[in-house]
């Protein structure tokens, strides 16, 4: 992607002063209700920082609170060193997707995005090169109103993309993507951050941030919960579990069943257990010693999603009784 007139490029990004967005004890409050509360986090170049939370957790409002459109009860959010309504040329340093939605119909695709360049200072060629990055090329005449989600959400990263900047803030981008659009934006993403710039990204959708963050920031009623890198968020919220199964099901069930060795089993479904605690070679051993013949041994660990919900389970705003 060529860089729009006086933009920085992403060798720069990288050779100058990082591009971060910092908060600093940021806090919100809303008719006496604390949404945002003493939240401190720094989203890094060269790193797309997945910002995770239950419904209700106060990602949108930190956003908007990030790029001016609230004023924070105490604390600050800072990009590049400055709150956002002090940067110069905005759209250079910042580029946003808050609301597919916040669209004007009656404009086109491409007269919506000459509109934020007019007004920003950004060179019109820019219109198109944005446009083509996010498949829109071919419908740049016609009116947002008839554009799907997916469309929308298309053009507001277009809009995000157009001043070049080295700081995104996306969020739920995949809202309305199909599976091909899910997929465009992960990659688009990766190689953004690949780029130098700082990327953060909101999504309810745990299996696309397992597949495109590097970092997570997860936050429950406005505080935050954990700072941490993918891999390692897991690791400590995650389980590690044994699947085994054997030839002889109840030889087995009686052996982890047994008193003696210390082992947390459960039951599976397909005749299998699953044991925590216990390394999978201690499990064969076991079994070889009292003539238990293996057909399955295998590690598993929880994914992103279950990790997530086993930690944010206490912070969960509004939940539905189980069903029968």
């Amino acid at each position: 992607m060529e860089p729009a007139s006086g933009a920085r490029t992403a060798t720069s990004y990288q050779e100058g002063k990082a591009a971060v967005i910092e908060i600093q004890g940021l806090t919100k409050e809303y008719d006496g209700r604390r949404v945002v509360d003493a939240l401190s986090f720094e989203v890094r170049p060269g790193v797309v920082t997945g910002f995770l939370g239950p419904n209700g957790a106060g990602k949108s409002t930190t956003m908007r609170l990030v790029l001016g459109l609230d004023r924070p009860t105490a604390g600050q959010a800072l990009v590049n060193g400055r709150p956002y309504a002090q940067l110069t040329e905005p759209l250079r340093q910042v580029g946003a997707l808050l609301d597919a939605h916040a669209l004007h119909g009656g404009r086109t695709a491409q007269g919506h995005l000459r509109w934020l360049a007019a007004s920003n200072g950004l060179p019109a060629r820019r219109v198109g090169e944005v446009l083509a990055q996010v498949g829109l090329a071919d419908v740049a005449g016609r009116r947002i109103r008839g554009f799907s989600l997916g469309m929308r959400q298309r053009l507001g990263v277009a809009a995000a993309l157009l001043g070049d900047p080295p700081v995104l803030l996306l969020d739920e981008p995949v809202n309305g993507l199909d599976p091909e659009g899910i997929r465009w934006i992960r990659t688009l993403l990766r190689e953004l951050a690949t780029e130098g710039r700082a990327v953060l990204v909101s999504s309810h959708l745990m299996t696309e941030m397992a597949l495109t963050a590097d970092h997570l920031v997860v936050i429950g009623r406005g505080r935050l919960l954990a700072d941490a890198a993918t891999s390692e968020f897991i690791d400590r919220h995650g389980r590690t579990r044994v699947r085994v199964r054997a030839v002889d099901a109840a030889k087995l069930a009686a052996l982890l069943g047994g008193p003696g060795h210390g082992l947390d089993a459960v039951e599976a479904e397909g005749g299998a257990w699953e044991v925590t605690g216990a390394e999978p070679e201690r499990i064969a051993a076991l079994a070889a010693a009292n003539g238990v013949v293996l057909y399955e041994i295998a590690v598993q660990q929880d994914s992103l999603e279950e990790a997530f919900m086993r930690m944010t389970a206490d912070s969960v705003e509004y939940r539905a009784e189980a069903a029968a």
